[in-house]
């Protein structure tokens, strides 16, 4: 049985499938029924790519493989048990002979007011569909907001973290906006203005300073305003005030800081590197020969570095599955086992049209060479899709992206702090409707302004029309009528990731909805703007997509 369809988890099972040939019952346990190649999110985010590129299916890769929906709510080692629950609340409980822990990573929070109610991640599909609407909405209402204030704000983006995925947001993100303010022109003299924060000195400070100079100096001249040595000292509904004492004005702060390794790994009871599993270099678990762990939530030691352990990177995740299958057929008798050792053969940086960072077999690139390198990297690495994702990039290169809003995922199915970013959170669930139902008919989760509750204050801003009707619409209730005022605002109460210039009202501010279960307890803050969270179905303890670019 295999736990998580990661980098880590999908080559496990691959590898497994193929080494069997249908001789072994092979079970994987993962929320979605796709793998996600997340080196390439940036570009969904961005319009480069459609989401469906990036999200291989794993019912077509896996041969022999059978899949089963659901999410790990803990792991009984001494009963070689993992009770579930499936995507429609139904528990179940799995057994197993050799168990794989593949469930990879969350996003990493630090204790920073404001940010886990104002930032969104950037970890899961959902996320990458929600800020390419985000950021397409705030551009638009730019276009028209009556003030240059509120101009400003609305086209401000602040990216958190100058790491992988940070800068490649970053990269991408001012490419997109420049092309769309094309067709929606902002006041004289303003552009969109993209802001990387970073605590390191440098950019991509992981990386040699050769790759970190060409990174930076591409951001620059396209317009990034980077800032090292900077970040976020407190966020809030009006922008983000920074270490410097500097306020910024925005409506979009995106967290890239980095990722911690999945909770379900402490429901093991086992020994933890700071919070990653321990494992022998055959990727086995001490003192339980038939349970092995990989990807980012193991701590695999590093055959190149005495004492250390493999970074958290999709180059080490993806070899750690394979190994990990290995290891299995061996104590099964079918091979000899492998211990894990790995020397990273260099990285690559996507910035966006013809510009990249690389290192392939330490040869420093950047420039057309460097995109070709990095393109043909990915093409290679994707276990499936590549000719659309080919395809993709073809006709983003003669034709202008498509800017439009799908509204598929809203700012509150997307909290910063999540167990599960590859799952989007959604209300009316079999247990939201089981509650609705005892409470005489009302649906379950109608937060205030719902038709369950009665206003309190009278509307008269138009963003606040809006952001109620669609918190009502999205609670299932009908909106109320919307009263016209010559003159009103244009800014629009969207569940953007900051604040808007016309809040809801302190008091639905200041309750949140309900929480999924999870295996941190306590309450979530609410999601800026959205100040109606739903709630979300109850959950495991989690299974992310792991690895980063």
């Amino acid at each position: 049985m295999i736990v998580g369809a990661g980098f880590a988890g999908y080559h496990a099972a691959r590898t497994l499938s193929r080494m069997s040939r249908h001789k072994a019952d092979i079970t994987l346990l993962n929320p979605t029924d796709y793998f996600l190649y997340v080196p390439l999110l940036p570009q969904v985010a961005a319009g480069v790519l459609e989401p469906r590129r990036v999200a291989v299916s794993l019912s077509a890769g896996l041969p022999g493989v059978r899949l089963v929906l659901g999410e790990a709510d803990r792991v009984d080692l001494d009963a070689r048990l993992v009770p579930c629950t499936g995507p429609e609340g139904a528990r179940d409980t799995l057994a197993y002979d050799r168990l794989v822990l593949a469930v990879g990573s969350v996003n990493k929070l630090l204790p920073i007011p404001g940010v886990a109610e104002y930032a969104h991640g950037f970890r899961g599909l959902p996320e990458a569909l929600y800020l390419r609407d985000h950021v397409t909405r705030q551009i638009e209402l730019a276009a028209v907001a009556g003030d240059r204030d509120s101009c400003a704000a609305r086209c401000t983006f602040v990216v958190v973290g100058a790491g992988y995925t940070g800068t490649e947001v970053a990269a991408h993100g001012k490419t997109y906006t420049d092309a769309q303010v094309r067709e929606h022109p902002l006041r004289q003299g303003m552009r969109p203005r993209w802001m990387l924060l970073d605590v390191a000195p440098r950019v991509l400070p992981e990386l040699d300073e050769r790759l970190s100079r060409t990174a930076d100096r591409v951001l620059r001249r396209r317009g990034v305003d980077v800032r090292m040595g900077t970040s976020v000292k407190e966020a809030t509904h009006e922008g983000v005030l920074l270490t410097d004492g500097e306020f910024v004005p925005t409506r979009t702060l995106v967290w890239c800081v980095g990722v911690r390794p999945d909770p379900l790994v402490e429901s093991t009871g086992r020994p933890l590197e700071r919070g990653r599993i321990v494992v022998d270099p055959y990727l086995q678990v001490p003192g339980r020969p038939e349970v092995f762990a990989c990807g980012d939530a193991a701590a695999v030691p590093d055959a190149y570095n005495p004492g250390g352990f493999t970074p958290m990177t999709a180059q080490h995740a993806w070899r750690h599955g394979r190994i990990a299958a290995i290891n299995v057929a061996a104590s099964l008798g079918v091979c000899a086992r492998r211990p894990y050792r790995h020397r990273d053969l260099g990285f690559i940086v996507d910035l966006g049209g013809a510009q990249a960072a690389a290192n392939p077999l330490g040869v420093p690139l950047s420039g057309p060479p460097a995109a070709a390198v990095t393109r043909g990297y990915h093409l290679a690495a994707m276990p499936g899709n590549r000719l659309r994702v080919a395809a993709d990039w073809l006709l983003s290169g003669v034709l202008p992206r498509q800017a439009v809003q799908l509204g598929l995922v809203r700012s509150w199915s997307v909290p910063l702090d999540t167990a599960s970013p590859e799952l989007a959170r959604v209300g009316g669930g079999p247990r939201e409707r089981a509650g609705a139902e005892a409470d005489g008919g009302t649906r379950a989760g109608a937060g205030p302004g719902s038709a369950a509750e009665p206003k309190s204050e009278r509307i008269t801003d138009i963003t606040d029309v809006i952001d109620t009707t669609e918190k009502m619409q999205l609670a299932g209730a009908e909106p109320a009528e919307r009263p016209s005022r010559a003159g009103a605002s244009e800014d629009e109460g969207d569940g953007t990731q900051t604040a808007s210039s016309s809040p809801a009202p302190e008091a639905a501010r200041s309750r949140p909805g309900p929480e999924p279960a999870k295996s941190r307890p306590g309450p979530e803050p609410a999601p800026p703007h959205e100040h109606h969270p739903a709630p979300g179905p109850v959950k495991r303890a989690d299974i992310p997509a792991e690895g980063d670019s």
